[in-house]
């Protein structure tokens, strides 16, 4: 159900990538959008730990199967079902929450040369909004990035901040131990077999629980262990995601099982 994205070469959403090029962009522009068909039957995207506390409220946070979990946001509890947006891209909720990992497309910040710390800004060419368009507002001017520019920039820059924060806060989490394999079943009165969903992994809770002394107070001085709570709590909108794709039409047939 949630497993880490496999894409061998482009992470996931992105279809392309090159380098935003003064010159050969210079007549560029971002045209202003509201919908992302680029998410359309996305079920789960990556998530950062400075998301948390924000996506527990709108979205369930689980953490991916495999030997190198990372977090991740839940639009769906399907492969190719997303109760975020509609068919078109365009957002279905009136919350207004957005995971920081699809506000950032159809940017990216990747490492040009494998022996040079630089990061270039990129963009997926494939994208509809951005182009030599008549319209829209300019990524560059005279030869120089504008403000606009700037401003992707350095919200790359902070995801890329916040992403290594993340992987530093799955290392710990790894050496606590404290992942198992998660499974949700939910059962309704009209159905005969019950709907179980697997294939994703969650704190364990006892363990958490059980922990003491120095444990539990690296946790705590770390910063862990809220985001832990925030985790836990968020479990309780996968029965929300679920109900809200049936709702949608987009659910499972009876005694359909994911494993």
């Amino acid at each position: 159900m949630a497993s880490a994205p496999q894409a061998p070469s482009l992470p996931l959403l992105y279809n392309d990538l090159v380098p935003l090029n003064v010159e050969q962009h210079a007549n560029y522009k971002l045209l202003d959008y509201d919908a992302a068909p680029h998410l359309v039957g996305v079920h789960a995207v990556p998530l950062t730990i400075d998301e948390f506390a924000q996506c527990m409220r709108f979205l369930p946070i689980v953490f991916s199967s495999g030997p190198n979990p990372l977090p991740l946001a839940l639009m769906g509890l399907n492969e190719g079902v997303n109760t975020l947006v509609d068919a078109e891209g365009k957002l279905l909720r009136d919350d207004g929450y957005v995971p920081a990992y699809v506000r950032r497309y159809p940017w990216m910040l990747v490492r040009l040369n494998p022996e040079s710390e630089d990061l270039s800004l990129c963009f997926d060419p494939t994208c509809s909004y951005i182009g030599e368009f008549e319209e829209g507002r300019p990524l560059i001017e005279n030869g120089e990035a504008t403000q606009l520019t700037k401003d992707l920039l350095q919200f790359c820059q902070q995801f890329e901040e916040a992403a290594m924060r993340t992987g530093n806060f799955m290392q710990e989490l790894a050496e606590a131990g404290l992942l198992m394999d998660g499974e949700l079943s939910i059962s309704l009165s009209d159905v005969e077999q019950p709907f179980v969903y697997r294939g994703f992994q969650m704190v364990n809770e006892e363990k958490l629980r059980e922990l003491r002394g120095d444990q539990l107070r690296k946790l705590n001085q770390n910063g862990m262990l809220p985001l832990l709570h925030a985790h836990l709590l968020s479990l309780q909108g996968m029965r929300d995601v679920f109900f809200q794709q049936r709702k949608l039409g987009l659910g499972p047939a009876p005694a359909y099982q994911i494993s």
